[in-house]
């Protein structure tokens, strides 16, 4: 929300006041905060004090490499909840604060990072920086932090009544001049946000608009900190789009608290924002296999799932986890949690016959947070208080999505109760899996919640989180702790906990599979590790040569499934059962392989991103190439893990240009070496595109003809060793999340700490053919 009509006039119907100096300076008890007194004018005589407005700003240290900011107008206004579950395993101490003065100035530190406030005249002047004094980071200047009245008052009086008028608290932060802005959850547009002006509000938008389904209040900067801001409500963002050097920061109410997070690298933003929302859930191997879903508006029964996957079979393309969409429920009934028995008489008996068939090892099915008033289940949850009503005592209902639809009241510990029992049924027939869709869409005016205490603002962003840890934490009790995979579109901060999540309703376009990219690498800057995408997009039919590019992308994605609206993603669907080598269904299966045989590489870095807070895939390259200032505008690539840049192809002709960082780079098809910095242009038919091993990685591979998902990571495996030098390691995981034992280059060049591998392995350098096999 803009504030001002350019520098010099403020926005029509708006009235900014500023916190035009710092008055005074207050420790707090315990040493480890400070309050300022800051007034909406300048002090300079006794007069000045009255009828002035102030705003207080505190300023904390609430564990090393952190600092909170808290701006409040109002102090005697309530702060209602919900409020983001924050140090979910903890608060770590806060060893390191200490709070120093100088003539004209008062600097709290907290360990790595420092907030400086100048108190030497009558100005308004925070900055934060490295406590070394290495690196200032951004800083609250000269009418940068204030509130406004909209519309705005006349007189002060109009201002005891504030039911008709909308009060704002907002901040503005320099942005230095080069600097670049990411993250703000799964948001389809321009990497870079500067320029843009976002909202923070959970949407069912699609990912060819500025909406977004997860929006998360983390951003990083390239100049290594990141802010968090602590709250769920709508969050407004003007990042250099009222004022082109600030990122302003606005909600509606009377305070506003951030974190800023000082790295300096952006792996080390990750971990702070860990420690304060949690970090990322794991998942087991088995999720990392093929994904195939009926889609979602087309036609199907026990005869097509059948079908489809003795079809996945015969082309030798396993599939490791089905998934039944929508319509496993009877139409206008979503969601009662019960079969259609018109097309699927027997759910149990079927699920138990696809599993022993071999066809499948697990089942997933859709569901969603609301109920059709068509299905009994209605007047049950109705008549229990298990929906959210309105504030006159109905319902809450509306025709959109289902018939007079219903919204599960997440804050009732009864319906909770409730709902976790029609999971439960579901558990008992043999599913294995949840789709946890939708949870964006909800209603903020004439409603009340059973937590009557709760804003039903701040709980429209805030209802993504409650759901999917409502449903995961459902699987875990049936499946185990690192066994639960929940499959959700909406989230927030903190959602990370509960993985997976995937990119939402995309078109059959290659800009939207261009969306789709700029949404998962700019969520897992909000530390997400697991994302997925629908291979082929959702929206649409793909041409031949698009659904072959989006399973090479898809396949390299943290999960890969694939789905559609109302056509299926089948290969010999798409391309009239093309059986060359260069069709849908060997191109499926050569992707579908190759998964499989870095699956030792997939899920060791998977645990590794779990422990650090970091996305596996898509992963930024900026994560590991900070110091690359092209690294922070790359948007058309990305990082699987720690060591592999992958490119895909947007092109019919199959022509890609692409980024390298310094170094010597490795195409994992070819074994060509590049050396970079640059950029390349290749040409790759469909089995093949840009994908380079970084110097110094020790790649473990599954032994050629690898299908399966699930199996001992460490027999049988190629070692590669990519230009490697000694003192080169990595950590190689089983496929139950344990660490096997550390490889390692020694000084000869040569393995060490080799002794756990079992069977017949061996070691290539440089690539991927020859080497000697061990056994």
């Amino acid at each position: 929300m803009k504030f001002r009509d350019g520098m010099w006039l403020p926005a029509e119907g708006k009235r900014p006041e500023y916190a035009e100096e710092i008055y005074s300076i207050e420790p707090r008890e315990d040493g480890k905060a400070l309050s300022l007194l800051c007034p909406t004018k300048r002090i300079l005589e006794r007069p000045d004090s009255l009828n002035c407005g102030t705003l207080t700003i505190d300023i904390g240290a609430p564990f090393d490499g952190a600092i909170f900011v808290e701006t409040t107008h109002w102090l005697g206004s309530l702060n209602p909840g919900p409020h983001f579950d924050l140090y979910p395993a903890g608060k770590p101490e806060t060893s390191d604060v200490k709070i120093s003065n100088v003539e004209d100035s008062t600097t709290i530190s907290s360990g790595s990072v420092s907030a400086t406030v100048k108190t030497g005249s009558h100005d308004f002047d925070i900055r934060f920086h490295a406590t070394d004094g290495s690196k200032e980071l951004t800083s609250l200047l000269n009418q940068s932090v204030g509130f406004v009245n909209s519309p705005s008052p006349t007189t002060p009086m109009q201002t005891a009544d504030m039911r008709n008028l909308d009060h704002y608290i907002f901040t503005q932060t320099t942005l230095s001049v080069g600097e670049s802005v990411h993250g703000l959850g799964e948001r389809f547009g321009a990497f870079n946000k500067v320029g843009q002006a976002i909202t923070l509000w959970n949407s069912d938008g699609g990912t060819s608009s500025e909406q977004a389904y997860k929006n998360v209040p983390l951003w990083i900067s390239s100049r290594g900190y990141g802010i968090f801001i602590d709250t769920p409500d709508k969050i407004e963002l003007e990042i250099g789009s009222e004022r082109c050097c600030r990122v302003q920061t606005s909600v509606r109410g009377q305070r506003l608290k951030w974190y800023i997070l000082y790295g300096p690298s952006p792996k080390e933003i990750l971990q702070k924002y860990s420690i304060l929302t949690g970090q990322p859930g794991n998942v087991p191997s088995w999720s990392f296999g093929l994904w195939l879903s009926t889609s979602f508006t087309t036609n199907y029964d026990e005869t097509t799932v059948n079908s489809f996957l003795e079809g996945m079979k015969s082309r030798d393309i396993p599939v490791e986890t089905f998934h039944f969409d929508c319509f496993w429920m009877k139409p206008f009934h979503w969601c009662d949690f019960v079969f259609d028995l018109k097309r699927f008489p027997d759910p149990k008996g079927q699920i138990t016959r696809l599993k022993a068939s071999g066809l499948v090892n697990k089942v997933c099915v859709w569901i969603n947070p609301y109920l059709s008033q068509a299905s009994p289940i209605f007047k049950l949850a109705a008549s229990r208080g298990y929906l959210l009503r309105r504030k006159n005592g109905d319902i809450f209902q509306w025709d959109l999505w289902q018939t007079g639809m219903g919204i599960v009241d997440f804050t009732n510990p009864e319906a909770v109760e409730w709902y976790v029992s029609c999971l439960q049924e579901l558990f008992d027939v043999g599913v294995d899996a949840i789709k946890a869709d939708f949870g964006e869409r909800i209603p903020t005016e004439d409603v009340e919640w059973f937590d009557s205490s709760l804003s039903p603002k701040k709980m429209h962003n805030y209802y993504a989180f409650l759901y999917n840890k409502i449903v995961y934490e459902a699987l875990q009790e049936q499946f185990g702790e690192n066994e639960a995979v929940v499959f959700a579109r909406s989230a927030t901060a903190g959602t990370q906990r509960f993985p997976i999540v995937w990119g939402g309703d995309c078109e059959s376009t290659p800009e939207a599979m261009g969306e789709s990219i700029r949404g998962g690498i700019s969520l897992g800057l909000c530390g997400y590790s697991f994302w997925s995408v629908d291979i082929g997009g959702f929206e649409g039919s793909p041409p031949p040569w698009l659904y072959k590019r989006w399973v090479a992308f898809g396949l390299l994605c943290s999960h890969s499934r694939l789905h559609g609206s109302n056509s299926f993603r089948v290969p010999w669907t798409v391309d009239d059962d093309d059986t060359t080598e260069q069709g849908c269904s060997k191109i499926l299966s050569k992707w579908t392989a190759l998964r499989a045989r870095l699956m030792p590489y997939i899920f060791s870095q998977a645990q590794e991103s779990v422990a650090n807070g970091l996305p596996l895939s898509l992963r930024a390259m900026c994560l590991e190439f900070p110091d690359d200032p092209t690294s922070w505008f790359l948007d058309r690539q990305f990082m699987l893990g720690s060591s592999i840049v992958v490119a895909p192809i947007f092109e019919k002709s199959g022509e890609v240009t692409f980024y390298l960082p310094v170094g010597q780079w490795t195409s994992f098809f070819t074994n060509k070496t590049i050396v970079g910095p640059g950029w390349f242009t290749e040409t790759h038919k469909f089995d093949s595109l840009p994908m380079y091993v970084r110097e110094n990685t020790i790649l473990v591979l599954g032994k050629w003809g690898e299908h399966r998902t699930v199996y001992d990571y460490s027999k049988s495996v190629e070692v590669c060793l990519y230009h490697t030098s000694p003192g080169a390691q990595t950590t190689l995981y089983d496929c139950e999340g344990e660490a096997a034992g550390v490889l390692e280059v020694g000084e000869d060049g040569h393995l060490i700490d080799q002794e756990f591998l079992q069977g017949a392995w061996h070691v290539t350098k440089n690539g991927r053919s020859g080497g000697h096999t061990h056994k």
